[in-house]
């Protein structure tokens, strides 16, 4: 249990100095009476009241605990909530080669890929989904998650510096990509496992070919979805190799799409958007479970029993 307002806690303090005065206020003032023998009242019964004498103070004390534990706000973090929702596993792979600062689309293309992905990954809260990213080398940005603020700070974050800068190989390493995005599909339980590869070039470095990593994924039932993304003018003229994303496609029962704006582009996640979905068990933890009302309900009991122990009980008449 931990305390969303901590700092009321040391307003338990003030126990101390209440229970101080609380005994020393009434010493040396009790009532006295003069006796030549006290030897008869040495065993003499105690009754209950005199026994019970300090249970109201106790009990307001209690009560007084409870209400600076109730305005501490205690939580648990064992509220777990396990649900059944309709999601699918979905990897997200993006080419962040040199040539995706192509501006044919404004400002580039890049950017605008990471935009609409960005709308894609809201409109399917339910779905596990995870983000590859490819240039000549792959590697994993963020695995599968629902947590997806995270999946989305980390896709925001993705620039073409590593490649720029020399941190990877350039190049457009598609079966590397591919091949990464199975990996982390294959033992996925859903029914439904796809990637969503889009790439604006054509493979010409890696160790694995993106036909290989296509059959891959086909032996484990993942569907891949091929987007070539860029304008066919100038010196991007057949820059993208449009009949090997439709052979991927093709074979693992996915759909190809060609995107040269991104309005395109974003129609065609739009159309992905309406792929089948599959019941999932989500166990999720709840962090902001609230845990005072126990206390609450404690504190009002304990302050009633304190007033008809005060006022009926110990009633002391003048």
């Amino acid at each position: 249990m931990e305390f969303a307002n901590s700092g009321y806690l040391f307003l338990l303090l003030l126990l101390i100095p209440y229970l101080l005065w609380y005994f020393l206020r009434g010493k040396g003032k009790e009532p006295t009476m003069r006796m030549s023998d006290t030897f008869a009242y040495q065993h003499a019964h105690r009754s209950w009241r005199v026994r019970w004498i300090h249970l109201p103070l106790f009990l307001r004390c209690m009560v007084y605990a409870l209400v600076v534990i109730v305005l501490a706000r205690p939580q648990t973090y064992n509220a777990w909530d396990n649900r059944n929702t309709d999601g699918i596993d979905i990897m997200l792979t993006m080419d962040i080669s040199a040539s995706m600062l192509t501006e044919d689309v404004f400002p580039n293309r890049i950017e605008i890929a990471k935009e609409v992905a960005s709308e894609f990954i809201n409109s399917r809260p339910n779905d596990n989904i995870g983000l590859t990213i490819f240039a000549g080398e792959a590697f994993t940005q963020c695995p599968m998650t629902l947590d997806h603020v995270a999946l989305l700070n980390l896709l925001n974050s993705v620039r073409t510096d590593l490649v720029t800068s020399g941190s990877i190989q350039d190049g457009t390493a598609i079966g590397m990509g591919l091949a990464n995005a199975v990996s982390r599909l294959k033992d996925a339980k859903s029914k439904s496992k796809v990637v969503i590869l889009l790439t604006d070039g054509s493979n010409n470095v890696g160790s694995i070919s993106p036909i290989t990593a296509a059959t891959i994924a086909k032996k484990f039932g993942i569907r891949v979805y091929t987007i070539g993304f860029g304008r066919e003018t100038g010196e991007d003229i057949g820059a993208i190799d449009y009949k090997t994303l439709q052979d991927i496609a093709v074979l693992t029962k996915g759909e190809f799409y060609r995107a040269q704006s991104q309005e395109e582009l974003s129609k065609i996640y739009q159309d992905i958007d309406k792929l089948e979905k599959t019941k999932m068990n989500i166990k999720t933890f709840n962090h902001l479970h609230e845990a005072y009302m126990p206390f609450a309900w404690m504190a009002f009991i304990l302050l009633c029993v304190e007033l008809i122990f005060r006022w009926i009980v110990f009633r002391r008449l003048p």
